[in-house]
């Protein structure tokens, strides 16, 4: 005997970036969507309706690009604490995390990197299995060069061995591979760009060694020589991309790669430093500056999936999803192309379209259920009424347990 259920709905956001619907009816049969309709007055009347009338129903989120072992506390003395854990402690941290994500209705995370290969290990023992229904997406360690930034998130190539050669040896376990190719952005001096990390020669054999084996390559890169260069190497993401200009975003529309912009970094930064401080106010220059990227972006047609950096200081799991999709509003694109970057995009960059991400005929009832109408969101993700995956109903208030 099939089971089914009728899902009725004031409002409806597929997830593909077109127009809200309203007054929808989702009818579901063992898990999977059947059809997605207007909703009719007889449907109340119906057995096994659940009726959330008075909210909006969307696809389950992705954050494609996390770290789980930090949290986003601007404590010093903590942070300082999480980077020098052992796995035992990381652990519970990252368990943690992973509850908080499931909570804000986010289902799938990728995480960049730690420099214990801590949440690869997590997710091997099985802790990800038992703690929730959240798709866990892992690098290990990240990859940085000698004596530049990317310490905290992983290593560096094996002495006399070049990039690729160092990767292939290491790459069992991982689910995609993470390069860092320049540093960080600059809190003291407005658009000041880094040096590429590795050369032309190393990325594109990287790259190429990546994809023989099935997985994809995440650069983490900011200016515009460090992305070009991963561009032309092949790189299926560029993570972040600060003052990478007009021409990389359009090389990037061209080859299909996708963009994370982790724009409320730079908002989280200009929160937590002093008020009026040259940080304040070049962080606060960085993001006005990326908004602009975010726009140009749209008008090329590039792919853009969102990603918080959670774990950076003022970005916590979860919760920063939000912030995000307000970052993205503000740089002009609509809430349906926001929930896409969120939704659709980003399963599709973890390789999961085919279990979340859209609401459409034949896809897992996978979704959630928040509070209001389309106006209210996205601060209304916080009131998360309730959560389905493949038709199994999760209370939020189960959700931390």
């Amino acid at each position: 005997m099939k089971d089914t259920n009728l899902i009725l709905a004031g409002w409806l956001i597929d997830g593909t970036g077109v127009r809200t619907l309203k007054d929808v009816a989702l009818e579901t049969s063992d898990g999977y969507i059947l059809r997605i309709r207007k909703r009719l007055p007889v449907d109340r009347a119906r057995n096994d309706v659940t009726d959330y009338s008075q909210c909006t129903l969307l696809p389950v989120l992705v954050d494609s690009h996390v770290h789980l072992f930090m949290s986003g506390t601007g404590d010093p003395g903590l942070r300082k604490h999480q980077c020098q854990a052992t796995y035992s402690e990381a652990k519970s941290t990252i368990k943690r995390h992973i509850q908080e994500q499931v909570a804000s209705g986010i289902l799938a995370v990728r995480d960049g990197g730690d420099h214990g290969g801590y949440t690869r290990r997590y997710k091997k023992e099985g802790g990800n299995r038992e703690d929730s229904p959240l798709k866990l997406m892992v690098a290990g360690k990240a990859w940085h060069a000698p004596f530049r930034y990317g310490r905290l998130l992983g290593r560096c190539p094996i002495l006399g061995q070049s990039l690729a050669r160092s990767i292939s040896r290491t790459w069992r376990g991982v689910d995609h591979v993470k390069i860092i190719n320049s540093g960080l952005n600059s809190l003291c001096c407005f658009g000041k760009e880094t040096s590429p990390q590795f050369d032309s020669a190393d990325l594109a054999e990287t790259a190429e060694r990546v994809h023989r084996v099935g997985l994809k390559l995440m650069v983490h890169a900011n200016g515009e020589l460090p992305v070009r260069m991963a561009i032309e190497a092949g790189c299926d993401s560029i993570e972040h991309g600060f003052f990478m200009g007009r021409e990389n975003l359009m090389r990037i529309a061209e080859k299909g790669i996708f963009w994370v912009p982790t724009a409320f970094t730079m908002g989280a930064c200009a929160r937590m430093s002093d008020p009026g401080s040259t940080e304040s106010e070049v962080a606060r220059r960085n993001l006005e500056h990326q908004l602009e990227q975010l726009r140009v972006a749209e008008e090329c047609g590039v792919r853009i999936a969102l990603g918080t950096d959670a774990g950076s200081v003022g970005v916590n799991h979860g919760k920063a999803v939000a912030e995000e999709m307000k970052v993205f509003i503000s740089a002009g694109l609509t809430l349906e192309k926001t929930i896409q970057c969120a939704s659709s995009r980003g399963a599709e960059l973890l390789n999961l379209k085919n279990t979340m991400g859209t609401l459409a005929p034949g896809q897992p009832s996978s979704f959630l259920a928040v509070r209001g109408g389309p106006d209210r969101l996205p601060d209304s993700l916080n009131e998360l009424m309730g959560m389905y995956t493949k038709g199994k109903s999760l209370r939020k208030i189960n959700l931390a347990n």
